[in-house]
């Protein structure tokens, strides 16, 4: 059994860095020996909870976790005291790791708890490794019809995606990624910190984003940059007043954008500034990473999110479970997937967790989705929230959207469907203008959207707003869009 971490024990050379915060830079042995003398209070198998700062702190505490074979719970230091209290009870940890001096909320502070020392040094070799099915991490879902699920995430999960995106990005110990991403969420712990320290490599962390910081970060020795479309909407805003923000992102090796659909204006305007393409990936946090563009694959049409990294399967499935032949790239269906990337089941939840479940072990994503003759996926959106049944056609909202945003008034555009006596769902566009004074008139964004597009797809009602809704990861909440 290869060990989730190997560079924590294995011959790295241990004045290499593996994490930088600002001025603060921890060699791969400065956070192994720190990360073995804080695992040797925790106890196996016993969840502990960690306040996921962008800190220092917390790689030390989930590298120290995961030493120990104590599934750990990453909070969201912006959660609010429901929420809060809520992943606490359900997940029971025996024990909150927070950096010293950090002051945490009431349903925090009643926790036993223990501080991280970065200084800290241990003796004697590391703790064995335990199973692969033991829990490693305990995720929480964003909760949208109700209280957030804890995703389990075992030890053979998160080996086998990472070792599954280094094989498709060519990811290797000598690349340095740059990152801002919260260490809450799969994408900036797993990929972001997880990914780096299981190959031996290196990641910048940013703390705040900005355009400028990245671009330093990737001409002072950065390799990959790991953003969300918030982040590259910045980006593109900036590449035309900044030579030097060019310079180095055409210099990066690797522009990766996940957790959310990545607008194709901004897309096309980075690519066209640098010649450098930004690929994305699919993935959730019951299944980590399912799909990604390869690098170099100049024929994957813009828009998708790759083909099904190794060991993933994938399949799409109509409304009465039925797999969809492969290949016509106009048929829509729910993505399905299984392999060694999934997770093992809801905290507490058996009854979500068997929902959550077809037969076969196919995991129900809830995305819809096409698939292309070389197996190319492309992401039409959430079932509840981005497939809208209008007039006999399944119409994805992301494609309205990129239409909208193609307009030179749109700043920002949402689409979602609402009931209609004639049509079954009408789409509904909640624009931000690009001059707030100045909003462009609804029948010039239908008109706009249907010749790009086709007439059936045009929004029949707009809505103005000074901003979308957001979560963390910049996300697009559609469930708190209303008038």
């Amino acid at each position: 059994m290869s060990p989730l971490l190997p560079t924590l024990s294995a011959a790295v050379p241990p004045d290499s860095p593996a994490a930088r915060f600002g001025r603060l830079t921890l060699t791969h042995a400065a956070l192994a020996t720190a990360a073995r003398a804080l695992a040797a209070g925790l106890v196996p198998g016993r969840p502990v909870a960690v306040w996921a700062t962008p800190t220092p702190e917390t790689v030390v505490a989930v590298t120290a976790a995961l030493l120990a074979g104590a599934p750990a719970v990453p909070l969201n230091p912006r959660s609010g005291a429901a929420e809060l209290a809520h992943v606490l009870g359900d997940s029971a940890p025996a024990v909150l790791l927070a950096a010293p001096g950090e002051e945490l909320p009431a349903p925090a502070a009643a926790l036993a708890r223990l501080d991280i020392d970065l200084a800290a040094r241990a003796s004697g070799p590391p703790p064995p490794e335990p199973p692969d099915e033991a829990p490693a991490l305990i995720v929480y879902t964003s909760g949208t019809t109700g209280p957030p699920k804890g995703a389990v995430l075992p030890r053979r999960a998160i080996r086998a995606d990472l070792d599954a995106l280094a094989d498709a990005w060519d990811w290797t110990g000598r690349d340095v990624l740059v990152h801002a991403l919260p260490l809450f969420h799969v994408h900036g712990l797993i990929l972001g910190v997880l990914g780096p320290l299981r190959l031996g490599a290196a990641f910048h962390h940013l703390g705040r984003f900005s355009p400028e910081a990245a671009g330093a970060a990737l001409a002072g020795g950065g390799t990959m940059l790991f953003g969300v479309p918030t982040m590259y909407h910045r980006i593109a805003e900036a590449l035309d007043g900044d030579a030097g923000l060019v310079r180095a992102l055409a210099g990066a090796r690797l522009l990766v954008s996940g957790s959310a659909a990545l607008p194709a204006p901004d897309r096309d305007r980075i690519t066209r500034a640098t010649g450098r393409p930004v690929i994305e990936r699919y993935g959730m946090t019951e299944t980590l990473m399912n799909t990604s563009v390869r690098p170099g694959d100049d024929a994957a049409p813009p828009g998708t999110v790759g083909t099904p990294l190794a060991g993933v399967e994938l399949r799409l499935v109509d409304d009465a479970g039925a797999e969809l032949p492969p290949g016509d790239p106009e048929s829509v269906g729910e993505v399905q997937v299984r392999g060694p990337n999934l997770f093992t089941g809801y905290l507490n939840r058996p009854d979500a967790t068997a929902a959550a479940f077809a037969p076969g072990g196919w995991f129900r994503t809830g995305d819809m989705a096409t698939r292309d003759g070389a197996g190319r996926v492309r992401l039409i959106g959430r079932r509840a929230t981005d497939l809208i049944k209008s007039g006999g056609y399944k119409i994805g909202a992301g494609e309205i959207e990129n239409a909208l945003l193609d307009h030179p008034a749109v700043r920002e555009a949402a689409v979602t469907g609402e009931p209609d006596p004639d049509l079954g769902e009408r789409i509904v566009a909640w624009i931000v203008p690009a001059d707030p004074g100045a909003p462009p008139p609804a029948d010039a964004l239908a008109g706009h959207v249907a010749a790009l597009l086709a007439p059936h797809k045009r929004p029949r009602v707009v809505h103005y707003l000074n901003a979308l809704p957001r979560n963390d990861m910049g996300k697009v909440l559609k469930r708190s869009l209303h008038v």
